[in-house]
C-alpha cells in the first residue's frame, strides 16, 4: 500500500479536485455562514446611516481579481442601494473602468430600476493620478473629477453639483487589490479628514488592512469568505436576497471548502507516507 501510494499518478490527484470542486457545483450545496465581526460593522454601519446618505466607492481591482471582489461588490451596492444611499462610483485603476460599468448595470440597472442616474448614482469613471487622486480630493473634490465617465460637468449633476471635497462624504468603500487601495485611503482620507472608510480586499491583501481596525478602518471583507458573510447578513435583513442569485458568494463557499479538506488531506497523507518510509527504513 504504501508503494502504491508512493508512486501515485498525480493525474489522480487532479481528478480529485476536479470532483472535489465541480461536485458541489453541480449539486448546489451550500453551507451556513455567521457574519464576523469584521463584517458586521461595516454592515451595520450602512445599515444605520440615513437614507440619502453618501458613499463612495472605489473599486480598485482589475478583472484577474473579479472572481474574489465582484460578490462583495455587488453585495455592498445592493445594501446602499436598497437603504437609498446615493452611490458615487470611481476606480484608481486603468482597466477598473468596465467593472465599474458591469456592475453599475448589473446591480443598479437591472435590480432597482427605479434608482436614477445623477439624483441616486454617478459614475465618476477613471482616475490614473492614483494617491494624488485621494490627496487632492480631500480639499477639492472635483479637480479630480470635473466631470463623470459621460463627461457631464459634475456641477450640472443634482448628486455632485453641491460635493466639494471628501468630508462632504459619509462613507469611502474601496474594494482593492494594491496600490493603490486600502492603505492609501487610509492614509490621505480617513486620516486627515475622519470620512469613515470601510474596506473589501482579496485574501492576500486582507491581512495587511487588519492593523487598521477598528480605529481607522470600520471592518474588512476579506475575499470570498467575506462576501458569503455579508450576503448571508443581507439576506436575514431583507427576505428578498435569500434567492440563489443573490448568493454567488455563499454558494462559491462549498466548493472552496472541499478543495481545501482535500489539499489538506493530502498533506497529512504525504507526511505520513514520508514518516512511514523513514520508520521502515530504522527497522532494517
Amino acid at each position: 500500500m504504501l508503494e502504491f501510494l508512493r508512486h501515485l499518478d498525480r493525474r489522480w490527484i487532479f481528478l480529485a479536485m476536479l470532483l472535489a470542486v465541480a461536485v458541489p457545483i453541480y449539486a448546489q450545496k451550500t453551507f451556513p455562514e455567521k457574519p464576523t465581526k469584521t463584517v458586521l460593522d461595516v454592515f451595520n454601519f450602512i445599515e444605520h446611516l440615513e437614507p440619502g446618505s453618501k458613499v463612495l466607492f472605489s473599486l480598485d481591482y482589475a478583472p484577474s481579481s473579479e472572481g474574489e471582489l465582484a460578490p462583495m461588490t455587488k453585495a455592498l451596492i445592493r445594501h446602499c442601494a436598497v437603504k437609498r444611499h446615493k452611490m458615487y462610483f470611481m476606480t484608481l485603476y486603468p482597466d477598473g473602468q468596465p467593472l465599474l460599468e458591469s456592475n453599475i448595470r448589473d446591480v443598479i440597472e437591472k435590480e432597482f430600476p427605479a434608482l436614477e442616474y445623477g439624483e441616486d448614482y454617478v459614475n465618476l469613471g477613471y482616475n490614473p493620478a492614483q494617491e494624488v487622486a485621494i490627496i487632492v480630493m480631500g480639499t477639492d473634490f472635483k479637480k479630480m473629477f470635473p466631470t463623470d465617465n459621460d463627461k457631464r460637468s459634475l456641477d450640472s449633476i443634482p448628486m455632485t453639483e453641491d460635493l466639494t471635497s471628501l468630508e462632504d462624504l459619509d462613507l469611502i468603500v474601496t474594494i482593492s487589490t494594491g496600490y493603490p487601495g486600502v492603505k492609501e485611503w487610509v492614509q490621505y482620507a480617513e486620516g486627515p479628514y475622519g470620512v469613515k472608510v470601510a474596506a473589501g480586499a482579496t485574501a492576500v491583501q486582507a491581512p495587511q488592512a487588519y492593523p487598521y481596525m477598528p480605529n481607522q478602518l470600520l471592518g474588512v471583507l476579506a475575499a470570498i469568505k467575506g462576501a458569503a458573510e455579508y450576503e448571508t447578513a443581507l439576506a436575514a435583513r431583507y427576505p428578498r436576497f435569500r434567492a440563489p442569485e443573490y448568493q454567488t458568494a455563499i454558494r462559491r463557499m462549498a466548493p472552496q471548502l472541499w478543495a481545501h479538506l482535500l489539499i489538506i488531506g493530502l498533506i497529512v497523507l504525504g507526511n505520513g507516507i514520508y514518516f512511514a518510509e523513514r520508520l521502515k527504513e530504522r527497522g532494517r
